[in-house]
Formats: C-alpha cells, structure tokens, sequence
C-alpha cells in the first residue's frame, strides 16, 4: 500500500511539471513563429517606397492633436515617436508595425491555449496568421490596421479569461486597451458592439449585469472623449470622409466579393484551418463555452457588409477564429485514424502562405513581381479603390512609387525661380500623398512645407502665402489652375509603377492669382 501511495504521490507531482513543461515548450514555439514574422516583415521592408498613406501620418505627426479629419490621433503619436526614437529611415518608420505583427502571431497562439488547446493548437494557430498575406502586408508600412488586430485580440482574450472565471475586475483592463483601440480607429466599436451581442446570444448574457463590465466602459469612454469632443467641435468631418468614400473613392463590393476576399486575404489553404474554429465554437461541446467568439465573427462580417466596408475592415476579427481553428483541428487529431492532420494542416498553411508571401511582403524587385503575379490572383482580389483597377500593380505596392521622383520634379521648378520670388512661393498638391512626399522628401531638398485642401492638410492652411505664386501639381490641378491669370506648364512628373492618378503628371507655375490665396482656400478642400 505504501509503495502504491508513494507512486500515486510522485504522478502528482510530476503531471504538473509536465504541464510547465509543455507550456515553456509552446511558448518557445510561439516566440520562434513571432521572430520569424519580423524575419519575414524586415525581408522586403525597403524594397519599395513609402507607401502613400504613411507619409500623411506622418505629416500628421507634425501636427499632433487629439484627431484628424479621417482617423483618430494615436497614428500620427505612432509617427511621431518613431521619427524621435529611431530616426526618418523606412526601417524606423516600419518597425512599430511589424512589432505589433509579431504580437498578433503569438497573442493567436496564447488565445488558442486560453481556449483549451495544447502545444499544436497554439502552433498551428500562430503559423495561420504569421502565413496570412494580408496580415503580412498590413504589418508591412506604417498604419491603423497594423495595431488594430492587436487591440481586437488582446481584448477577446481579456473576455474569454472573464468567462472561464477569471475576475470581473479584469473587465477594466478591457475597457482601456478598448479605449485606446479607439484612439487608433472607430471600427473599435463594431468590435465591441460585436462581442457584447456574442456574449448575449450565447447566452451569457448575465455577465453583462456585473458592475465592472460598466466601469469599464466608463474608462473606454473617458479615454475616447478627447477624440470626441474633437470630432463633434469639427463637425464630425469622420462620418463625411466615410460617405464621400464610399460614393466617389470605392469599389463597390458584393456580399460574395466581400466573403471571397476574406478567403484570399488569409490565403484559400489556410480555410480549413479557420472554418474548423467557427464550426468548434458553434457546435463541439469544448468549444461552446466561448461561442460568443464564433457570433462576434459573423456579427462583424455581417456588419461591415451592411455598411458598405471594404473587404479588409473584417481581418481584425479573424485571430479569433483561427485560435479556434488550432483547437479544433488538435482536437480532431488526436483519433489515430486522423493524426494526419497534424501533418496536412501546417503543410498546407506554409504551401499557401508562401506562395502568397510576395503580395504581402514587397521581397521581389517590381519586374520580378509582375512577372509572378500573372499566375495567381492577389493582384486583383487587393484593389479596393476605382484608380487601383487600372494599374497592374496591387494597389498597396501602387501606392509605393513615384513619391522621391514627385519631390526632385518640384525642387528642380523650385530652385529654378529667382531667389526673391522663392520666398513666397507656395506648394500646392492635390493630395495627402502628394503633399506628404513634399513635407518627408523636401527639408534635403530645400523645398518649404506644402500646401493642399485634401483632408486634415486643409485644416492646416495656406501658411501665410500670397498665392503671388505657387507651384501647382497633383490630383485636381487643371481646376487649380483657374484660380490665377499667369499659368505656365513647366515640368511633369513621370512614375511608371504608380497608380493613376500620380502618372505623368503635369507641374505648373502660377501667377497673378484672381484672389488672396486665403480668400481662395475653401475652394481647395477635398474630404474624401
């Protein structure tokens, strides 16, 4: 009896060890696949340019408020604590993004052992979103969908922790990683419209009566106020960018559109994978438990749909899914006759995350690329916007090129005037991008800060020109250029790669103007 007690006392002992064991192992795993995300983000993070979007947030930067005309402020603090910490490089720029990439990748992986899945589960859900293209190139340039993911998923996994128990206290570590969320984009709020319905149609409603899911949502909110008040003193100018968009700017999406991209953008091999975790959450018995991750899901697509989003304003939501997806498929597994699954499923996830690779990750020269793109399809499914579908470039490498050339074009007309006439010459771009290009590539070029009426660069004004002359360039130059009596054609700015709207562009130099600059401003602007 002695010797069967002592036996029964050292399994004791030693189940957990080895539970510490094989969680130091996973973490190890998860680490490994978070380290070879920034491999994979660095490997084409100075193939190509700028991207048009990061040289307005960082004109923003310059400009730090609590919001802007078309995002809340934490992208231009982003900006601005990149350029002061680490320098004006791409590679500085591009790092806070790729770091919270990294943290995607293992969160995925964390959230799948919160859902009950061991050492492969984790694995293979962390290995899905490191092989996801569209998580690959969001994490490739400075913006609000690279941190986004990362605020959906840190608060779902505070969710599931409350439902498995943990204290509701933590419901106030909630609300400020959701209060911050949306200090880096509205879209925060479908999410946590979506987790808070999840919960009720799971029924589990009654969490909902807890005292600290409230003052959670008091301390969202006191974090959100600012951007608020912001947007309410400016006219809500959110909701006008929002709707000039989506008549003027988008490419209408169809229901099916919308859910075939979400298919492309995690690579079509890793379908399986994630398919799997709604399935598990819905109907295994293990997986019921956190339905109300499986409802936020479909409530997110289904409103996005509703709302006439682009296609991509859904991927914040799928790390979710896929942790899922890791314990489903571990689970299945385990029967000997299905242990090829755990061979089948990380092959095909790392067939098609690779082959998908260079259309989220620039690591082929643009020739190269072209050349590559022709035989399969992320070239289009990526083109979100009008302009985009006549470039052969996917949009988010279009908008890489051209803006080093666009600025050493407008110096050589600049320097070219007489000196005394240099110093009231303004700018004036057509474009956030544009005028971007100006403000990032113009201090080695000698060239002042730019002028344009798109966006919050309106807000910013005339600077103190005359209008008694200014160069003239970009989208909506042939309307500018009305504005004054003496208009001269005097270069073009040719970009082959492009998109539309920036090739072989014409520069004019403009007198006489038929009003001070400032009487003319109101007619410059452009939210869109």
């Amino acid at each position: 009896m002695n010797e069967i007690r002592v036996a029964e006392g050292n399994e004791r002992a030693v189940a957990p060890a080895l539970l510490r064991a094989e969680a130091a192992s996973a973490t190890g795993i998860l680490v490994g696949l978070a380290m070879a995300k920034l491999l994979m983000q660095f490997a084409g993070i100075r193939q190509y340019g700028f991207f048009r979007d990061e040289l307005y947030y960082l004109a923003c930067g310059e400009h730090l408020a609590w919001g802007y005309v078309d995002q809340p402020p934490l992208i231009a603090l982003v900006a601005w604590l990149a350029r002061h910490l680490f320098g004006n490089s791409l590679i500085s720029i591009r790092l806070f993004p790729a770091l919270a990439g990294a943290a995607v990748v293992f969160l995925t992986g964390v959230l799948a052992r919160e859902l009950g899945g061991g050492r492969f589960a984790q694995f293979l859900a962390a290995a899905g979103i490191l092989l996801a293209p569209a998580y690959l190139a969001f994490d490739s340039f400075l913006s609000m969908n690279a941190f986004e993911p990362l605020f959906w998923l840190v608060c779902a996994w505070i969710a599931v922790r409350i439902v498995k128990g943990a204290s509701p206290k933590w419901w106030l570590a909630f609300g400020a990683i959701a209060g911050v969320g949306l200090e880096n984009k509205h879209t925060m709020l479908v999410f946590g419209f979506a987790l808070v319905a999840g919960l009720i149609l799971a029924g589990q409603g009654r969490m909902l009566g807890s005292k600290w899911i409230w003052l959670g949502v008091a301390i969202a909110l006191g974090i959100f106020l600012p951007n608020l008040l912001w947007e309410a003193r400016h006219g809500w100018p959110q909701i006008e960018v929002v709707r000039n968009a989506r008549l003027y700017k988008n490419l209408p999406v169809s229901p099916l559109r919308f859910l075939a991209d979400q298919v492309a953008f995690l690579q079509p091999l890793a379908l399986p994978v994630w398919l799997a975790g709604v399935i598990w959450l819905c109907v295994r018995r293990e997986g019921r438990r956190f339905q109300f991750l499986g409802w936020a899901w479909l409530i997110v697509l289904g409103a996005f749909m509703i709302l006439s989003g682009k296609s991509y304003y859904a991927l914040p939501v799928y790390p979710l899914v896929m942790a899922a997806g890791g314990a489903a498929v571990e689970s299945l597994a385990q029967s000997r006759d299905r242990r090829w699954l755990r061979t089948a499923c990380p092959a095909l996830l790392a067939v098609g995350g690779l082959a998908a690779l260079p259309f989220g990750v620039p690591v082929l020269p643009v020739q190269a690329f072209l050349q590559y793109s022709q035989a399969l399809p992320y070239a289009t499914m990526a083109k979100t916007e009008r302009d985009a579908v006549q470039v052969e470039l996917p949009q988010l490498y279009a908008d890489m090129f051209g803006w080093e050339n666009m600025a050493a074009t407008v110096a050589g007309v600049y320097h070219d005037l007489p000196a005394a006439e240099r110093a009231d010459c303004a700018i004036l771009a057509g474009n956030y991008g544009e005028a971007g290009a100006i403000d990032y590539y113009g201090p080695a070029l000698g060239l002042p800060k730019a002028l344009s009426g798109h966006n919050s660069y309106f807000d910013w004004g005339p600077r103190g020109y005359s209008g008694g002359c200014v160069i003239v360039f970009g989208e909506r130059s042939s309307e500018f250029i009305t504005y004054f009596e003496d208009v001269q054609r005097v270069a073009t700015i040719a970009s082959a790669h492009a998109m539309p709207v920036e090739q072989r562009l014409p520069v004019y130099l403009c007198r006489k103007p038929r009003a001070p600059l400032a009487v003319l401003w109101p007619r410059f602007k452009m939210i869109i």
